[in-house]
């Protein structure tokens, strides 16, 4: 099971912090993603982080913005988002798999968590 939580109000220009929480040895070896969702559009592939963390990957869009890390000892990976825009207004959605180089589409994770909602707005 994954939790996802963080998500929020906060006006452009503005930091939030989500987490991922993995429960019942979910993240056990396993890469982690965040992925997004706007009203109307498609999912959208964010940022990951393999098991080690050494490896990350992040969209263009978030790229010197956004900084995924973890913590597999608590097995929690956060989302770090500075900057925010008008246009990161999504759900945020947490997932894992198995690492795979380029796995930037849904349908490469196999375990998804609950979204949280931001909301970035004046």
């Amino acid at each position: 099971q994954l939790q996802a939580s963080g998500g929020g109000l906060v006006q452009p220009g503005g930091s939030l912090r989500l987490a991922c929480a993995g429960s019942g040895g979910t993240f056990s070896g396993l890469a982690v993603a965040w992925f997004r969702q706007a009203p109307g559009k498609e999912r959208e592939f964010v940022t990951s982080i393999s098991w080690g963390g050494t490896i990350t990957d992040y969209a263009d869009s978030v790229k010197g913005r956004f900084t995924i890390s973890r913590d597999n000892a608590k097995a929690t990976v956060y989302l770090q988002m500075n900057s925010l825009k008008p246009e990161d207004t999504a759900v945020y959605y947490c997932a894992a798999a198995y690492y795979r180089n380029n796995a930037v589409q849904p349908s490469d994770y196999d375990i998804w968590g609950q979204g949280t909602l931001v909301t970035v707005s004046s």
